[in-house]
This record gives structure tokens, C-alpha cells and sequence, in this order.
């Protein structure tokens, strides 16, 4: 074996085993299979196997079987191998395992550092992340592991180089390194954590976006500390609407559901209210026994002009489905349907067919989809497969892929281990076709600007 091919089959789950099958092997009683695949380079074979060997006190053995792995200078196998160490109270191997991978900065000194912190060795950790303030993911991990050091001012002046006085980034490759938005959310974190909260609030405000993936900074550091009527205050112009689900959601851990509904229910709501606040209004509902109220709230958006976008007919069939209503589910989903002169996307029909499924109509579900997908019977395959396996009829859809197999191997692969045919399924994980070269991913991004 060598580095990059398991690099490569590793991140594209191509020519191996991957883990949800590992998994699902070990939960069947297949502990052997995966002990002779960990020894025949299947990598994630090896990093279960030797993950059970080591909970089995046979610590010698499972860094018996990750050797291989671990001499080819692949960082995952050397990561992999440290947890174990470190989870066994061998901390000072671990280290002396990963500073080598190191050097080379990135995530695999993050992880060097984090594991000084961890071991009483936070001064160190906090100077070698220091030197690479510049990657935002080792300043993140700075300012964590520096906290308890007496080391805060020093990270915050760091930071605070790196804030210009009147330059805000408006794009993403606008400023190479750290940029001042980052900086301005770490710098906050520390003078949170002093508490000297006003300081952290007002860095917070100074933010070009302060939202990001779902969450909003600002809005988190006011709720982690009560400040209620601040966070209302901020949800009424938050642009995201992100600060308003927040508000929401302290509420509902309060106990007040009926202020919490209240959020997303206000007509002149956040600028970003709409469609976002009015699924998680039926989700809120629907977490509080009121499935009744949250399918009517999703039925009414999808019918509204607009509304029937594919992630919110999506949440509808699924509330249809788990409140034993999917007849009615299928009933809507054809007035949709007439509604668009006969036209159905594809994520709405396959919503359909698991509705009809749903309500004892599978055989009608398999012919639509047949009819549906026209001249593609590898497409149909995997759908028809997917309602069969799905209502208990294992065998039928390994059938129908077994005819497919080069476009559906996983999923044939995951039926024929749930049938007992592991050597079936193991040859048919592991045919290799011929792969393009892709070199060994070395976690750092090109830090100059894209054209």
C-alpha cells in the first residue's frame, strides 16, 4: 500500500470498504471479515479494528494492525494512531508520533497543539500556534488552547494587529491570511471569556457579516448570557434572520413555546423572514406535539405562489409521513402537480413514491417509477431498489441492482451484507477501475486570490 492510494480511495470511498459498511458489518457479527479486509489494506477496517482491539485491552495488537498503514507516512493513519495512544493514557507517545506530521503546519499541527493542551503543555502549544496566526484555523485553536495560560492579552494583541482601523472585507479572497471579520470574532471570544462582555458585544457589532452556516455570533454570545432583551432587539434587524431562530430557540429551552412560536409568527418579522421562519415554525410545532398545526403552517406555504421550493415539499412529506397521514401527503402533491400542468421535478417524485409506499401502494410506486424514468432503467433500478428495500423486500432489490451494478455498488453492496452475502459484496467494494492521478491532499488551501 502506499499513501496515495489510500489517500485517494479514502476521500473518494472508491475501490474500498467505506465506514457505514464497516459499521454495519461489525453490527451483523462479521468481526472477522473486517479483521482480514483491516490486513489487506482496507483502511477503514484497520481504524475500526483496531479501535476494538484497543477496547479490548489488546493495545499491542491494534497498533499491530495500523503499522502498515502508519509506515507509509499517511497523516490519517498517524492521527489515527495517536487517539488511540492518547485514549489509552499514552499521551507522551501520541505527541512524539504526531510532531513530526507537524512540521508542515496546517491542520496537522492544530492537532499537535490541541493535544499539548490537553496534557498540560498549554505554553507550548500556544507559541507554536502563535507562528501561524496568519491560517484561521490556527488562530481559532489559539485562542482556545491559550485559555487558562495568562496568555489572553498577548493572543488579543496579536488579533488586534490584524483589525485594520476602517478596512472591512467584502469578499472572500479579499485579504490573504487572517482576515479582519475572523480576527474580530476571536478577539471577542477572549473578551467574553474575561468578561468584559459590552467589549466583546461591541467587537461583535463592528462585524461586516456576523453570521455564518445558520449561526450568528452576536446573537449566541446574548443568549449564552440572558441578555433577552438585547437579542430581541438585534433579531428585529439581524439581515439573516439567524439572530431571530436563536431568540426562538432560547426561548423553547426556557419553556416558553408560546414565545418562542411567537418569533416566527410576528407579520413584520426579521428582513430574512419568509420561508426559512416559517418551516422552522412547523418544526417547532411539530417538536411539541402539535403535528396537526405544523403540516397545516407547510401545506398553506407550499400552496402559496413561490412556495413549493423543493426543501420545503420535502419537510412537508416528511411531517405527512411521520404522522401517519401520507395518503393525504400523496393527495397534495397531486394537486401540486396540477397545478404545474402535469410537470413533476424530481425531488417531489421521488417524495411521492415513498408517500405512496407509505400507504400500501408500492406496486403502483414501482410502475410509476418505471414510467417516469423512461429510457434510464439504471436510474429506475436505484429508485425501484430504494422502495424496496426500504418496505422489507431486501431481496428483490438486490435483483433489480445486481443489473445495475457499476452505478449502484454501495447501495447493492449494503443489501447483499444485510442478506449475508459479505464475500459477494466485499468483491464487488473492491474492483478498482483505472483512476486519474489526484495528488495527496496536504490540508492548506492556496492563499492567493483567485482570478
Amino acid at each position: 500500500m502506499d499513501a496515495a492510494d489510500l489517500d485517494r480511495r479514502a476521500r473518494t470511498l472508491s475501490g474500498c470498504i467505506p465506514p457505514l459498511l464497516v459499521s454495519r458489518l461489525l453490527e451483523l457479527g462479521h468481526e472477522e471479515e473486517v479483521e482480514f479486509q483491516a490486513g489487506r489494506g482496507e483502511w477503514f477496517c484497520a481504524r475500526e479494528w483496531a479501535r476494538l482491539l484497543g477496547d479490548r485491552g489488546r493495545q499491542a495488537q491494534a497498533l499491530e494492525v495500523l503499522a502498515p498503514y502508519v509506515a507509509t507516512g499517511w497523516w490519517p493513519a498517524g492521527q489515527a494512531q495517536a487517539e488511540l495512544l492518547e485514549s489509552w493514557g499514552r499521551a507522551a507517545e501520541a505527541i512524539a508520533l504526531a510532531r513530526p506530521y507537524a512540521r508542515v503546519g496546517g491542520f496537522k499541527l492544530e492537532f499537535l497543539a490541541r493535544l499539548l493542551a490537553r496534557h498540560g503543555r498549554r505554553d507550548e502549544a500556544v507559541g507554536l500556534l502563535s507562528a501561524g496566526i496568519e491560517d484561521p484555523a490556527l488562530a481559532t485553536a489559539l485562542v482556545d488552547v491559550a485559555e487558562g495560560t495568562g496568555r489572553d492579552e498577548d493572543v488579543a494583541a496579536l488579533l488586534a494587529a490584524r483589525i485594520p482601523a476602517r478596512h472591512r472585507c467584502d469578499e472572500p479572497w479579499c485579504c490573504r491570511g487572517l482576515d479582519p471579520d475572523t480576527a474580530i470574532g476571536l478577539l471577542a471570544v477572549i473578551r467574553e471569556r474575561q468578561g468584559r462582555l459590552d467589549e466583546a458585544i461591541a467587537l461583535l457589532r463592528t462585524r461586516q457579516v456576523s453570521s455564518s452556516g445558520g449561526r450568528d455570533r452576536l446573537a449566541d454570545l446574548l443568549a449564552r448570557h440572558g441578555r433577552t432583551g438585547e437579542l430581541r432587539a438585534y433579531a428585529a434587524i439581524e439581515a439573516h434572520g439567524n439572530a431571530a431562530r436563536r431568540l426562538a430557540e432560547l426561548l423553547e429551552e426556557r419553556g416558553d413555546v408560546e414565545g418562542a412560536l411567537a418569533v416566527y409568527r410576528q407579520p413584520d418579522g426579521p428582513p430574512a423572514g419568509g420561508h426559512p421562519d416559517t418551516v422552522e415554525l412547523a418544526l417547532l410545532l411539530a417538536r411539541h406535539g402539535r403535528g396537526d398545526e405544523a403540516i397545516e403552517v407547510l401545506r398553506t406555504l407550499a400552496d402559496s405562489p413561490g412556495g413549493a421550493e423543493d426543501w420545503i415539499v420535502h419537510a412537508l412529506c416528511t411531517l405527512y409521513a411521520e404522522h401517519g397521514r401520507a395518503g393525504e401527503g400523496v393527495a397534495h402533491l397531486d394537486a401540486l402537480r396540477a397545478r404545474r400542468g402535469g410537470e413533476e421535478e424530481e425531488h417531489v417524485f421521488r417524495a411521492r413514491l415513498r408517500l405512496m409506499a407509505d400507504c400500501g401502494r408500492l406496486d403502483e410506486a414501482i410502475e410509476q417509477a418505471g414510467v417516469y424514468s423512461g429510457e434510464d432503467p439504471g436510474y429506475a433500478g436505484g429508485i425501484i431498489a430504494d422502495l424496496l428495500a426500504a418496505t422489507g423486500r431486501t431481496a428483490e432489490a438486490v435483483a433489480i441492482l445486481e443489473q445495475h451494478a457499476p452505478d449502484h455498488r454501495t447501495a447493492l453492496a449494503g443489501h447483499l451484507i444485510e442478506l449475508g452475502r459479505v464475500e459477494d459484496a466485499m468483491a464487488l467494494l473492491q474492483q478498482r477501475e483505472a483512476e486519474p492521478f489526484v495528488p495527496i491532499w496536504s490540508g492548506t488551501f492556496d492563499a492567493q486570490p483567485r482570478p
